[in-house]
């Protein structure tokens, strides 16, 4: 028997992990794309994973994995506080026999925790973002400590959630542990950027800066507006891309033709797969209040694509200033310009900055290095 042979024959004898992964849903976001990464990429590793939604729809990524053969399952949370939600938990846990349950954001973690009272199911809580702004809880300084003692393991996606979660949810800061999002690494398609340009009427030679993000008042998206105007002023021929949907979309459009840049801005409206679009950008943006780790601007430096990213959450912790990117203050848009301008002027700038980003990005944010940290987590407690 090969070395390999053998490997593989120890594997096989080793009994599954069972991993019970529970979220509000698994719709289009941050979230619920780290959960798909960690089934798929744990599906090698000998880790049997299934998922709950608990908001009473499964959503589309979910639906992805159903058809992979994952099993996603759904209950619906009644209004209030459920306790026959709990009761449902603990008697799948107890039936399926999961050695892990993994509760993604507070509630999960909360009816996941009572879930897991009484059976053998190692309890696992990430917290995946914040709330704008943060505020403090009575509650929360009388259940959290109790809730963090009888949990084996929590996990912040930046220090900035960590120092959120010890600050607003009095969580013990030796509990906590940072594990960034990770994603896979997309690949750039240079003919189908192209191809997107052109379906967009983008002049090949014009500068595209844009964004993939919903359009949420936590996003600030106001504030790029106001910053692409003063980019305009030097740079008449620039193009700002918006990919993405959400509540402030036709707000944003028209302020776009209050400040005179609709020839300029092109909405997309949601995009289901938008790596075309993305690699179509020179400069990617993110004017966000706040952020944990951001998805979107993960993919932008897989890329090696620059970023203009305000300097909020987690972003300072995925952006090194000068380095990988250009970090701003929140509601500047003089600084947030500024900064777009020096990256749009200097194309040299842009390639270096985009490789350095790249590099950063294989290191520490890909979908192998997170996944490999769960299982280290999975498997110590």
């Amino acid at each position: 028997m090969t070395v390999e042979e053998s490997k593989t024959a120890t594997k096989l004898a080793k009994k599954p992990l069972r991993v019970l992964h529970i979220t509000f849903n698994m719709g289009i976001g941050g979230t619920e794309q780290v959960i798909r990464q960690l089934v798929q990429g744990m599906a090698s590793e000998n880790v049997e994973s299934e998922i709950l939604c608990i908001d009473g729809h499964i959503g589309s990524i979910g639906e992805a994995l159903q058809q992979s053969g994952v099993p996603v399952h759904k209950l619906a949370r009644k209004q209030g506080f459920d306790w026959a939600l709990a009761q449902i938990i603990r008697k799948r846990l107890s039936a399926r026999q999961f050695d892990v349950i993994h509760c993604h954001q507070y509630t999960p973690w909360v009816y996941g925790w009572l879930g897991a009272l009484g059976t053998k199911a190692k309890v696992i809580f990430t917290e995946h973002g914040r709330f704008h702004p943060d505020k403090y809880r009575r509650k929360a300084r009388l259940i959290n400590p109790i809730l963090a003692r009888l949990t084996p393991a929590i996990v912040a996606i930046s220090e900035a959630t960590k120092n959120a979660l010890v600050e607003y949810e009095y969580l013990p800061e030796s509990k906590i542990q940072v594990i960034y999002n990770g994603i896979k690494p997309l690949t750039k398609n240079i003919k189908a950027a192209a191809a997107v340009r052109e379906k967009l009427r983008i002049p090949a030679e014009a500068l595209v800066i844009g964004t993939v993000s919903r359009i949420d008042p936590v996003k600030n998206q106001p504030m790029m507006l106001k910053a692409f105007k003063l980019l305009l002023n030097q740079h008449p021929s620039a193009h700002l891309l918006m990919v993405g949907d959400g509540p402030d979309k036709n707000m944003l459009m028209e302020m776009a033709k209050d400040l005179g840049l609709a020839d300029n801005i092109i909405f997309t409206g949601f995009i289901n797969t938008p790596v075309d679009y993305l690699a179509a950008m020179d400069i990617f943006l993110l004017s966000s209040h706040t952020e944990g780790t951001s998805m979107t601007l993960l993919e932008s430096m897989s890329l090696g694509i620059p970023s203009v990213v305000t300097n909020v959450g987690g972003n300072p912790e995925i952006v090194e200033q000068n380095q990988t990117g250009l970090l701003t203050q929140t509601d500047q848009p003089e600084a947030f310009a500024s900064a777009m301008i020096s990256l749009a002027k200097s194309p040299k700038l842009r390639q270096s900055l985009g490789a350095k980003a790249q590099a950063r990005f294989a290191d520490r944010f890909s979908a192998k290095v997170m996944t490999n940290k769960y299982l280290e987590l999975y498997a110590k407690h």
